[in-house]
């Protein structure tokens, strides 16, 4: 069941991935990329690591999503224009792709190791959220703050620069 579910949410995450790209309003590229995050989620509970799954919802599909949408409400960001395709741009990509696909069924086909049953963690041994926290605010506490204040120079920014001038 758990494989069957690996692939349902794959196959979510792939498709929303693609739609963020594809879509020309970036609304729309936003909550693509919030189903996105709601699929690497239920792939880390998948995966028993509940925590990180849940902190998944919480802070990228929920906190910085909504920041991203609001910036983009507030920049009042038109969709884009259809343009001419161009056709080097489209040969690259499609040549990523292949050359992705191919080293995708080569890994895939090269050991079967993946296939084979993996021994359950003993259980009741690491706390997540004690693991996390400790780990978040004894080692990365700087790069923690910088990035807090990072988000918000941006968002004070995004105001000004769309505060209209009353004539």
């Amino acid at each position: 069941m758990a494989l069957i579910l690996f692939w349902i949410f794959a196959v979510v995450m792939l498709a929303f991935g693609i739609g963020i790209v594809l879509h020309r309003d970036p609304v729309s590229s936003a909550m693509c990329m919030v189903m996105t995050f709601v699929g690497l989620a239920a792939m880390f509970c998948l995966l028993d690591a509940y925590f990180i799954g849940i902190i998944q919802i919480l802070v990228y599909a929920g906190a910085v999503m909504v920041l991203f949408l609001f910036i983009i409400m507030l920049l009042d960001i038109k969709a884009e224009r259809a343009r001419r395709i161009n056709v080097p741009t489209y040969a690259g990509g499609v040549l990523v792709i292949a050359a992705f696909i191919g080293l995708l069924v080569k890994v895939l086909t090269s050991s079967k190791d993946y296939l084979i049953a993996k021994p359950a963690l003993p259980a009741g041994q690491i706390d997540d959220v004690k693991a996390v926290g400790v780990a978040l605010f004894t080692g990365f506490n700087l790069p923690f703050q910088i990035i807090g204040v990072l988000l918000l120079v941006a968002t004070i920014g995004v105001v000004v620069l769309s505060k209209r001038e009353l004539k």
